[in-house]
């Protein structure tokens, strides 16, 4: 896998990138060492923490980290690292290990939602619809702007289904392979809210939406707003929530890296005077499936974006989209060696994959703590608990 390496000349130039700060939220399975089996143990693992970075989620196998603001890619990529010692560091006290995985590879016993009240309700008003279990990475951007930031949304749409193909990480459920490289999207894509967001027309015409969703019992708050970018309720950013976990730092680090810049070359072609292509819902909907199905593999990408070429090919042409922005602000170089080692390596449901047909599901497990923690500085003794 690639290795950060970021352009380090002086960037007193590009004060107006700088505005395009970052922030980054990973969640995690909490697992038994010994058996695989999920441990309900997050509230004892948040407490644990050193700081207030770790969060809990809907199922108690689970928690979030939280970056801090980041000015650079290189600070999300110290950052995503920092934050995973610290949940690797307060899992360890309470006899449990994280995994930076899309779905439990066994799932936890129905029910097992934590104990709080927000969850408690979303449990009542939900019912077996809240009992998954499914872990994501979200991105948030800077764009205080309200209005300019539904128009970056209706830009970055027809990137969604490249984005997702090269973070899928969940292809194993309930010890079996389910044939999607991203089963965590199939799942989630259950929630009412969930999905390519609309075309908007404004932010007025987004808080109608998001209204609507509200009077008729789709979401019970506008934190259950779940499309795949949304405007965050509350903080001045577009949040990109398509993508599983990634399984190592360093692609988490990439994704950050590609979202920024797309938020970056979309404010650019938004100030050209340049309307994003209103694609419907209904073809974003088909072409994420798609990407959720093959992954890496994919043979041909069914959005306009590709041509129906493969999926290699629209990733190629994402970072082509993006190359201005990442020369400016000096991360192309690691972009791009970043994206050439997911492609050669293979992303989480590649490696997945493999190390369930070499071992079973033992060895998956195996492989996902190690992916976890790749590039950091944890110690032996962490490492083989």
């Amino acid at each position: 896998m690639a290795s950060l390496s970021i352009d380090r000349r002086d960037r007193s130039h590009r004060n107006d990138l700088r505005a395009f700060t970052v922030g980054v939220e990973e969640e995690f399975v909490l697992i038994d060492p010994a058996t695989g089996r999920p441990c309900l143990t997050n509230t004892t693992v948040a407490a644990a923490g050193t700081d207030s970075a770790l969060q809990l989620e809907l199922s108690q196998c689970q928690i979030e980290t939280c970056t801090p603001v980041c000015a650079s890619i290189e600070a999300v990529h110290r950052e995503v690292r920092r934050a995973r010692v610290t949940i690797v560091d307060a899992a360890a006290r309470s006899g449990s290990l994280p995994l930076a995985v899309g779905v439990p590879i066994w799932g936890p016993p129905s029910g097992s939602i934590t104990d709080t009240p927000r969850y408690q309700r979303i449990a009542e008003h939900f019912k077996a619809l809240a009992d998954q279990v499914t872990c994501g990475c979200h991105v948030h951007v800077c764009v205080p702007d309200r209005d300019l930031a539904v128009q970056v949304s209706n830009h970055l749409r027809r990137w969604l289904p490249a984005l997702l193909a090269l973070t899928a990480n969940s292809p194993i459920a309930e010890g079996i392979d389910t044939g999607h490289a991203s089963w965590r999207h199939t799942v989630w894509a259950r929630w009412p809210s969930s999905g390519p967001p609309p075309y908007f027309r404004s932010a007025a015409h987004y808080d109608d939406i998001v209204a609507g969703l509200a009077e008729d019992g789709q979401i019970l708050d506008p934190a259950m707003v779940y499309w795949d970018v949304r405007l965050s309720a509350h903080l001045p950013t577009i949040e990109i929530r398509i993508s599983d976990v990634p399984a190592t730092v360093v692609e988490t680090t990439l994704l950050a890296s590609l979202v920024r810049a797309l938020v970056i070359t979309s404010v650019a072609a938004i100030g050209r005077g340049h309307l994003a292509d209103p694609i419907t819902r209904t073809h974003l909907r088909s072409a994420c499936r798609y990407a959720a199905r093959n992954g890496l593999s994919s043979t041909r990408f069914p959005t306009t974006i590709a041509g129906r070429r493969d999926t290699r090919h629209a990733l190629a042409q994402l970072l082509c989209h993006v190359r201005s922005a990442l020369e400016e602000s000096g991360d192309y170089e690691f972009t791009r060696d970043a994206l050439a080692a997911v492609l050669t390596s293979g992303n989480g449901a590649v490696r997945q994959r493999s190390a369930l047909r070499a071992g079973g599901p033992a060895n998956v497990f195996a492989v996902l703590a190690r992916l976890t923690v790749e590039g950091c500085d944890i110690g032996n003794s962490q490492r083989s608990r």
